[in-house]
């Protein structure tokens, strides 16, 4: 049996404990950096045996929300390293989730003002705030093989960014609907080239995607997160169980050589039964119970999983491990700061005191 508290190694990192903070958009990065309060935020949590941060946009093309970090420009690189330098400093580990939207995007946050992209032209049904209002996400652009190739070098190039920038990792997104889900989804995928028809064909994209950020960093930095069964942002999959052992039959030859794989049980509890048994690797898993810790230390003690990930209790709760030790009291978070504004529900749960 497992312990939150008991060490264990994922990819080429021993890490302290076995609770790790699970990414959170925050929306707090005006202008796509991270600035003082993202810094003081993330060092704050360092105590958790990996930090995984908030989705960050590999490209322009890539972002889904307002006020969303990027890795794709000198400048963001520049202001992660503050990121990863606190984090470091208080004796914590730190990956980056590298996170291209698709079609959970809109006109209004590119340049250009373009359409967003994904691997079919189908809607999400989704709408984006965008501070004001909430715009319904447009129809997207289907993706050629050019820009196939153009979203997969970067996630290749993000992730050399956020090794310059000094995070131990990356964990590519392939979950809650943004773009690599898009393409195992035949919801959304409804192509027929090699990247559609066929679950293997529609797992293609989230291989690839993997193997570019492994091949860039090496596998044992690279993790990959998954939700089979979820309908978030309007994702609907037939057969979840058939399209992720699929996928996981694609990554084979990586698997036991990966840092991890990361599922967020959204779906049935026997998807991650069996993508749990067919996983040589590490496995990480995100049970969705808010900030009750019951499931996640249970899914340890019944070796379910060899780390848990756990948000909303980690976002109210700097010093989480010092309050599960000792059994309370626990910062209840609050719903209505949790995106967009400023330091108030972000950086000022209290500690516990002495």
């Amino acid at each position: 049996m497992s312990d939150l508290f008991d060490p264990v190694g994922i990819g080429r990192m021993q890490l302290p404990n076995r609770l790790f903070m699970a990414p959170m958009t925050r929306s707090r990065s005006r202008g796509g950096s991270p600035g003082d309060l993202v810094v003081e935020y993330y060092a704050q949590r360092a105590s958790a045996g990996l930090i995984i941060t908030e989705g960050v946009q590999p490209s322009v093309r890539g972002q889904g929300y307002i006020h969303t970090p990027g890795l794709h420009s000198a400048e963001q690189v520049e202001a992660w390293k503050r990121v990863t330098g606190a984090v470091h400093e208080g004796g914590g580990r730190i990956f980056a989730q590298i996170m291209h939207a698709g079609r959970i995007g809109h006109p209004v946050l590119y340049p250009d003002g373009g359409l967003p992209v994904g691997p079919s032209a189908v809607r999400s049904g989704a709408s984006l705030f965008d501070g004001e209002k909430m715009l319904p996400h447009p129809v997207p652009r289907e993706m050629t093989a050019s820009d196939i190739a153009e979203a997969l070098d970067d996630f290749a190039s993000a992730s050399r960014n956020a090794v310059a920038a000094g995070f131990d990792g990356v964990e590519v997104h392939g979950a809650n609907g943004y773009l690599i889900q898009q393409f195992l989804a035949d919801g959304s995928n409804r192509r027929t080239d090699a990247y559609g028809g066929s679950a293997e064909n529609r797992a293609r994209f989230a291989v690839e995607a993997v193997d570019a950020v492994a091949d860039t960093i090496g596998a044992d930095r690279t993790g990959l997160r998954v939700s089979p069964g979820t309908a978030f942002n309007g994702i609907s999959e037939n057969d979840p169980l058939e399209q992720y052992l699929a996928l996981l039959d694609g990554l084979r030859h990586r698997s036991s050589d990966l840092a991890y794989l990361h599922l967020t049980e959204s779906g049935s509890a026997e998807y991650t039964q069996r993508l749990r048994k067919e996983w040589a690797g590490a496995f990480v898993l995100n049970t969705a119970s808010g900030t009750d810790l019951g499931p996640v230390t249970a899914a340890l003690a019944e070796e379910r999983a060899d780390a848990v990930a756990v948000a909303a209790a980690w976002l109210a709760n700097p010093d989480l491990p010092d309050r599960i030790r000792a059994g309370g009291p626990f910062n209840a978070p609050d719903r209505a700061t949790y995106y967009g504004g400023d330091h108030r529900g972000y950086t000022d749960y209290p500690r516990l005191e002495g």
